[in-house]
């Protein structure tokens, strides 16, 4: 692949660059669609196939190839999403087969916790190195109404098993919503002081199955920015592999405010992340196309060079930005469909 002497040293050029010169360090990569929970902004109805076995989902060996051919394209951080990824049985064995490329330097889980407390210690050992955990209430009872499962104790428990197991710093996923977890600003912020937790307000983004609720919950992450100005948080310098949270620091709190805003001005012009489904299709984005097949460039490990030139050559056709302005969805029925 492409090196450029620098000092006597060859450094890697990152080949995964679109047509208007943003590069993507970051992968993620969905593992399952399947989820035990029933989020009322995901599958409210609980899950429903999307056409595929479970048996259809990419191998480990087909994982390993996907990842392999990214991480020799120049990415440094995958995430495994789902659905609910620890819900595969191989989950370890998903974990140390893409941390096994020398160039992987953060993979992560985004889980809804539902296994934490009994796992988080195996999937540090295999190699896991960030954990988001969704959580979006810290009320037992609203938690159980917004997720259709009472396990909100549990994915607590999880939360501190994951300190126990070594993690430094835990990820948290909040899907704000007008009327339910906007107004509890205050409650979110007294859980953080003392912990080191980033937690993340996400923007709740309109799917094909959830426009009315998006209609009746979206409210904007810029109104979370004022108050936390407000109060004297700062914003931190973004990394080139993190994903698109804006993250805000205060001195008297352990704990980080991340905002992720989709809707927000020029949002798309650091877009720094790819997808690939659980059944194989490159995504260039979480709203849009029905995505770029790989699935039959992963049977051999010889068609390694096909498979790299296939994702580095699809790339030349993602957007500048997506049209969720305009209330266009794309393929995105649900959110478990690519992994969010």
């Amino acid at each position: 692949m492409p090196a450029s002497p620098v000092f006597g040293k060859v450094l890697t050029v990152p080949q995964l660059i679109d047509a208007f010169a943003r590069k993507f360090y970051y992968l993620r990569l969905s593992i399952t669609d399947v989820c035990n929970f029933r989020c009322t902004y995901c599958l409210p109805d609980g899950y429903r196939p999307n056409g595929v076995s479970n048996k259809s989902f990419l191998s480990l060996d087909e994982i390993r190839r996907v990842t392999h051919a990214f991480a020799d394209l120049g990415t440094e951080k995958v995430r495994l999403t789902g659905g609910e990824p620890s819900l595969r049985r191989d989950f370890c064995d998903v974990i140390a087969t893409v941390k096994s490329h020398s160039a992987i330097k953060t993979l992560a889980v985004t889980t809804n916790g539902y296994r934490l407390a009994r796992d988080v210690a195996a999937w540090r050992a295999a190699g896991l190195t960030g954990l988001n955990v969704s959580v979006d209430s810290l009320d037992a009872r609203q938690f159980h109404a917004i997720t259709g499962q009472d396990k909100f104790r549990e994915v607590m428990a999880g939360i501190d098993a994951a300190f126990d197991a070594g993690f430094s710093k835990v990820k948290v996923n909040t899907v704000l919503m007008r009327n339910v977890n906007d107004i509890h600003l205050n409650t979110f912020l007294e859980w953080i002081k003392t912990r080191p937790i980033q937690l993340r307000f996400i923007e709740l983004m309109e799917t094909g199955d959830g426009s009315q609720l998006f209609q009746n919950r979206h409210v904007s992450g810029e109104t979370i920015r004022r108050k936390l100005i407000d109060m004297g948080w700062t914003l931190q310098a973004r990394g080139r592999s993190d994903g698109p949270a804006l993250v805000f620091h205060h001195q008297d709190y352990l704990g980080e405010i991340g905002l992720i805003m989709p809707y927000a001005k020029d949002f798309c012009a650091s877009c720094n992340r790819l997808r690939v489904s659980a059944i194989g299709n490159l995504h260039l984005c979480l709203f849009g196309e029905d995505g770029i097949p790989l699935r039959d460039l992963l049977a051999e490990d010889h068609q390694l060079d096909a498979l790299k030139t296939r994702i580095s050559g699809g790339l030349q056709l993602k957007k500048k930005t997506h049209f969720l302005h305009q209330g266009e969805t794309g393929i995105t029925r649900n959110l478990s469909y690519i992994g969010g």
